[in-house]
This record gives C-alpha cells, sequence and structure tokens, in this order.
C-alpha cells in the first residue's frame, strides 16, 4: 500500500550562532540577525517519510509557513527528496504563536488529506514542541510523539517505537496519523547533484515578483507559466486559499502574550589568570576538585 505523507517544516534562526541582536525589544527574534537554516528535527522528519516512500510506494509533500525566504528549505527539501512543496506565507500571518501556526498548517494539510504527518519534535527557535501535537488536535487524529522509529506500517495501522528518555515505548494506532520525530531517528539525507541540478530555478510566485522589482524587464505571469511547464513552479498559498478563519490567524488567533522582559548578565565576583602551562593547568584542576568544583 503506497501512502501519502506530508512533512511539516520550518526556516527557522541559527541558534548556535547567537549574538547580541538577536533579540528584539519586544521579546521576539531578531530573524535577520542570525542565518536561516531547515530546523534540524524538520529533517529527521523528511527523512523519515522519504524512508517510507521509498519502502512503500507513495509520495511526500513538504509544507512550511513563513516570509518568502521560507521558499529555501522547500527546494533543499526537493534536493532531498520530496516530490512537491508548498509555501503558505500571507501578511496577516504575522506573530502567530503555536496556537494560530499549528490551525493554519491543520487547514493546509486538510487539503492535500494525507496518511501520514509528519514534523519534528520542536523547533529550535522556539522549543515549545507544542505545534505537532495541535496539529493533530485540530485534525482530530492520533499522534506518535517522540519517534525513534516505525517499527510496521501494515494497511491502515502503524507501529512506532518512541523516545521516553531513559526508555522506549511501542504505540500502535489506525491511520491517518500524526508523528513528532526526534534527531536519534535517523540520518537526514544530503542533496543529491542531479536533483539540485533540477529544482535549483524552482521559485514560488512572490518570489518572482521580488525579482521583477529589481528588474522591471521580467514578466512575472511569463516566467510562472514556464517554470508550472517544467514542474519548477513552487506552490503558494495565502489564507484565502486555505479558507482560513481570520479570527484564528496572526496576532489575532494568538492568545500568547509576552509579559516582561528581562536581559540577565552574568559576571564574575573575582577572576583568577592560570598560565597557560601544565602545571598551572594541574593546581587549577586541583583547587578546583578541593573546593567541589568538580569531581
Amino acid at each position: 500500500m503506497a501512502y501519502n505523507c506530508v512533512v511539516l517544516a520550518k526556516q527557522v534562526p541559527d541558534t548556535k550562532r547567537i549574538t547580541g541582536q538577536a533579540m528584539n525589544e519586544d521579546g521576539t527574534v531578531n530573524r535577520a540577525a542570525l542565518p536561516a537554516i531547515f530546523n534540524p528535527e524538520d529533517l529527521n522528519a523528511l527523512e523519515m517519510a522519504l524512508q517510507i516512500k521509498e519502502q512503500y510506494g507513495g509520495k511526500v509533500t513538504v509544507i512550511t509557513m513563513g516570509l518568502p525566504a521560507a521558499a529555501e528549505i522547500l527546494r533543499q527539501s526537493l534536493y532531498r527528496g520530496a516530490d512537491g512543496v508548498i509555501l503558505i506565507t500571507d501578511k496577516r500571518c504575522a506573530a502567530s504563536d503555536t496556537l494560530a501556526t499549528s490551525y493554519i498548517l491543520s487547514c493546509a494539510v486538510r487539503k492535500l488529506n494525507p496518511d501520514i504527518v509528519l514534523c519534528g519534535r520542536q523547533a529550535i527557535d522556539g522549543d515549545t514542541a507544542q505545534v505537532g501535537p495541535q496539529v493533530a488536535e485540530k485534525l482530530g487524529v492520533p499522534q506518535i510523539t517522540y519517534t525513534e522509529k516505525i517499527l510496521n506500517l501494515n494497511g491502515k495501522t502503524i507501529t512506532a517505537r518512541r523516545s521516553i528518555g531513559n526508555g522506549w515505548q511501542e504505540v500502535r494506532t489506525k491511520l491517518p496519523v500524526l508523528l513528532t520525530v526526534v534527531d536519534t531517528a535517523n540520518e537526514p539525507r544530503i542533496p543529491t547533484a542531479k536533483r539540485l541540478m533540477k529544482y535549483k530555478a524552482a521559485r514560488c510566485r512572490i518570489e518572482i515578483e521580488a525579482m521583477a522589482k529589481q528588474n522591471p524587464s521580467i514578466d512575472v505571469e511569463a516566467v510562472c507559466k514556464q517554470l508550472e511547464q517544467k514542474g519548477l513552479l513552487i506552490r503558494q498559498w495565502d489564507l484565502d486559499i486555505l479558507g482560513a478563519d481570520l479570527k484564528w490567524c496572526g496576532r489575532d488567533g494568538s492568545p500568547t502574550k509576552v509579559h516582561r522582559i528581562q536581559s540577565v548578565v552574568l559576571t564574575a565576583k573575582e577572576t583568577k589568570s592560570v598560565e597557560p602551562t601544565q602545571e598551572a593547568i594541574e593546581a587549577m584542576i586541583h583547587e578546583l576538585i578541593v573546593d567541589h568544583t568538580i569531581g
């Protein structure tokens, strides 16, 4: 039996490169100050979906919600083996918290009627791990969180192993289902040269419109038509296409409010210089052990 898989992915700021400009005054992330990357655990989710397709057949569609720049992770998905990609971009999505985001994503997933929805356990910019479970709740489908491995997929029944910290648990349920995937589930594949050459020119309409603003000689309609004929036009959905209720989207649909922003500055009460010699380092370690700082 072939399976229709949908992967929910997110473009996130690289939190390993935090600087003093990483946060705005209102407590939101200053995304312009950090390089954008494919959310790591979403890559694990994509890899699991691709493995399902390879073993059982079917197709993999990747959805992301964000600014036009988020189309880059959709191209990355195509390079790795995704069959189709969709960008949800709409100014009315701005300031969506997890509740509003999950509502918008659930509207998109419902249009595709998948057998299996996969997403990373959590995004590194928020670390809430809320969106996946909330999407499952809004779709009214069972969920298996912290998925490490699919043990069996037979007809409309799936058995998966999920991490529970110091052990694991086997869970069996009926399809459709939503899985949140952890980073220990697999090793995401790298893009293939063949698919990179095929899909490197893939663009969504809003990207082409931005190009046209820089170069008025570009005919947006003609370029979109040409890309569509080549299978390189990335599908672009807004809230109208999704048929979303605006009261559940963006700031209006986001009950999460920032109560207070506090900057925490750690200062040393005293400092001690250690010479870069073997003897000095051994003396420092001995002192730390005596003080019970280490050991």
